[in-house]
């Protein structure tokens, strides 16, 4: 294949991961090559990641994705030891030391070893064969070698105080975990070669963290989607200030027009409009902090309250099957994004018996004592799966709510395909409010531009 035809293919690969490089960037990504050359495969991965990743986020895939269409190598991997380890106990043995040593040459050739000799699985040239960096992985469990590596570093010397042996243990972990990422690269590189760059690009490299379906994410996921909050929250609010402008304008005001027309003879070229004087409207966030809907309920809550300066009031409560106000626990510089649902759990009142979602009782409580705080100005959004675990929906509840507000838009993080099954009660609810499919933060990101009043 071409120089071109590989880099357009590559290209094409990141755009099917949400990575937007276009026709502009994919030329910058050719003028970079074309100065960097090929000889040096690193300075070549971060010229083309200089050229075309634009957002936070996307190094992963982006680096992911370039591992595949540029590879470190064909095949089995060459070792240069004349004695390479033969099996399983040979190999931990070596990557034990190369630990130790901190060798990077050393623990890219063993990922690779280790994926020839423990990651093979059926027929490598038929159908079903392949390579597995989870095979791989559970096989040789490099996690079990860190007291051993602890050991070989006491005694060359590294980590004789507590201190400095707290730093061991850490800069160990931090190694095995490298590794694990070298495993699952090498896996991968060698399973394109069975079953093709595409498929393998399209089905084992991870989603950026906005891709991630929230219900899915894991606590990694979440802490990486919690740091493009600020980010995200800029974005949104520039395009909800740039909207605002746009409808503030009003009709077009005849007299001034005429008037503005008298210094170009009478021709109206810059019209005069009456300008709108709308004031800032009202969020009321209520939120399911059940099971896994907490990681999107946790998200949605502090991108909102980022945006507090875009609204004139931002209020924010809290259910699993009782309710509580939590605005207090993300007003800025309160908010401790990898803590703020356990917070919220042990600090409000939320849970009042087996602390399971009662999306009827919490909805009664709302509108019992709180339901002031909706009014002609406000916009409510409720986040929640809407399973109410075979309890009361309590639709007058939502009537209720509906009544009073100005908007009333419920963000459900399941699959629409999923609301009207077992104790979900979505149906239900979308036939009183809209309901929107949010799964991921690129939707949310999406939504709340457009959903949130101006």
């Amino acid at each position: 294949m071409t120089f071109t035809g590989r880099l357009t293919e590559f290209v094409r690969a990141l755009r099917g991961h949400g990575i937007p490089a276009g026709p502009s960037e994919t030329a910058d990504a050719a003028a970079a090559l074309a100065v960097l050359g090929f000889e040096d495969r690193e300075l070549v991965r971060e010229g083309l990641a200089a050229a075309l990743v634009r957002r936070g986020g996307q190094r992963s895939v982006f680096d992911a994705v370039f591992d595949l269409y540029f590879p470190a190598g064909v095949g089995a991997p060459e070792l240069a030891r004349d004695d390479p380890p033969r099996d399983r106990d040979e190999l931990r043995e070596a990557l034990a030391a190369a630990l130790a040593e901190g060798d990077e040459r050393a623990l890219a050739q063993l990922a690779g070893l280790a994926v020839d000799l423990l990651g093979q699985y059926g027929s490598p040239n038929g159908a079903g064969g392949g390579f597995s960096a989870h095979q791989t992985l559970d096989r040789l469990q490099p996690q079990t070698l860190i007291v051993r590596v602890l050991e070989a570093m006491r005694a060359g010397g590294f980590g004789d105080g507590d201190f400095t042996d707290r730093l061991a243990r850490d800069e160990v972990r931090r190694r095995v975990e490298d590794f694990r990422g070298r495993v699952r690269t090498e896996a991968r590189r060698r399973a394109s070669e069975v079953r093709g760059r595409e498929r393998i690009t399209q089905h084992a490299v991870a989603p950026a963290a906005d891709r991630v379906d929230f219900l899915m994410a894991s606590r990694a996921q979440l802490a990486e989607l919690r740091r493009t909050i600020q980010p995200l929250s800029r974005k949104l609010a520039t395009r909800l200030a740039a909207r605002r402008k746009r409808t503030t304008r009003g009709q077009i005001d005849l007299r001034r027009t005429l008037r503005r027309s008298l210094s170009t003879g009478g021709v109206p070229l810059r019209p005069a409009y009456r300008h709108r004087r709308p004031g800032r409207p009202e969020i009321v966030l209520l939120c399911d902090l059940s099971g896994s809907v907490a990681g999107f309920a946790n998200f949605t809550m502090l991108l909102v309250q980022a945006l507090r300066d875009q609204f004139a009031k931002v209020r924010v409560f809290a259910f699993v099957d009782s309710t509580d106000e939590v605005t207090h626990l993300i007003d800025a510089g309160a908010a401790d994004p990898a803590q703020l649902g356990a917070r919220m759990l042990s600090e409000a009142a939320v849970i009042r018996w087996d602390g399971h979602s009662d999306y009827g009782g919490a909805l009664r409580q709302f509108t019992e004592g709180w339901l002031d705080a909706v009014g002609p100005r406000t916009s409510v959004l409720i986040l929640g799966d809407a399973r109410t675990n075979g309890g009361d929906p309590n639709l007058d509840a939502v009537r209720a709510i509906r009544d009073r507000a100005r908007h009333v838009h419920w963000l459900n993080p399941e699959r629409r395909s999923l609301w009207s099954t077992g104790d979900s009660a979505a149906a239900a609810y979308a036939e009183l409010v809209p309901m929107h499919e949010c799964r991921t933060a690129q939707q949310l990101g999406t939504l709340v531009t457009r959903l949130l009043p101006v």
